[in-house]
């Protein structure tokens, strides 16, 4: 069998990835917006743990994810920064797999009920408040979701082989 180039297969994840996070998060759309919301696709944040290819991947399948669930364009850039913040944080923490997550739970806590606040204006609800919110939402896609996910990947061994030796 040829030999794949690294390159190509680094965007083959990253890509396989925001397809993903597109399709999970548009299916669960019920539950993925709002001002309680929980993102079954925020279970990928776990996904720097295993490979740099997941780093572009969340943050492009947030975006996207955002634009087609008719985000409003503070939405779709900040809420996709957030994702971004965490994975690449996620990342610089990933040889402790308990520590992954919380750059995307804090990120997203901080930055989404902003969003809600002065992008959708959502005023019946204090910022405080939202923050809560959005931290609960975003520790059951993070941590009891991403950690399930993640304990599977690991029980399967490395799935991103040629992505993980860039790392």
């Amino acid at each position: 069998m040829k030999n794949t180039d690294p390159k190509v297969t680094w965007i083959t994840h990253g890509a396989a990835i925001a397809a993903l996070y597109v399709v999970l998060t548009l299916v669960f759309a019920p539950i993925s917006f709002g001002p309680v919301q929980v993102r079954i696709a925020e279970a990928l944040c776990i996904l720097p743990m295993f490979t740099p290819a997941a780093i572009p991947g969340l943050f492009i399948g947030c975006l996207i994810a955002n634009f087609i669930g008719g985000g409003i364009i503070l939405d779709v850039i900040f809420g996709s920064l957030a994702t971004l913040i965490g994975a690449v944080l996620g990342y610089m923490l990933r040889s402790n797999r308990w520590l992954v997550p919380i750059p995307a739970v804090i990120a997203n806590a901080i930055i989404v009920p902003l969003v809600l606040r002065f992008g959708y204006g959502v005023v019946d609800v204090a910022i405080p408040v939202l923050m809560i919110q959005i931290l609960l939402g975003e520790i059951a896609g993070c941590y009891v979701l991403g950690e399930l996910l993640g304990t599977a990947l690991l029980k399967r061994g490395i799935i991103f082989r040629s992505a993980a030796k860039e790392a």
